[in-house]
């Protein structure tokens, strides 16, 4: 009854080794399976290279912290203002001009 109520939909992600039921909007399902994807891309390199040598917690923190840096990176990337200050200079200009 909850998924009629909220429109949201049952999927399940596969993340470090174990199982996730959830419920999510059915546009945002194709979100969380790229997440799940690059999860399971980062950990399997993480595991490759220190399995035997780290414990799996260490492994699952290592991936955890790339994908950390890999978001905060593309959040700086989309730093929009520098574009509202100009758009801003520009309005008030066309707006003194119309005046």
């Amino acid at each position: 009854m909850a998924e009629v109520k909220t429109g949201k939909q049952h999927i399940s992600l596969n993340v470090c080794k174990e199982k996730f039921d959830i419920y999510v909007l059915p546009e945002e399902e194709e979100f969380y399976r790229r997440a799940e994807k690059l999860i399971a891309n980062t950990y399997n390199k993480y595991s490759q290279v220190f399995r035997g040598r780290r414990s799996e917690q260490s492994i699952v923190l290592l991936t955890l912290v790339e994908i950390g840096v890999k978001y905060e990176m593309a959040a700086g990337k989309n730093d929009t203002s520098p574009y509202d200050e100009i758009l801003r200079k520009l309005t008030s200009e066309i707006e003194s001009a119309l005046k």
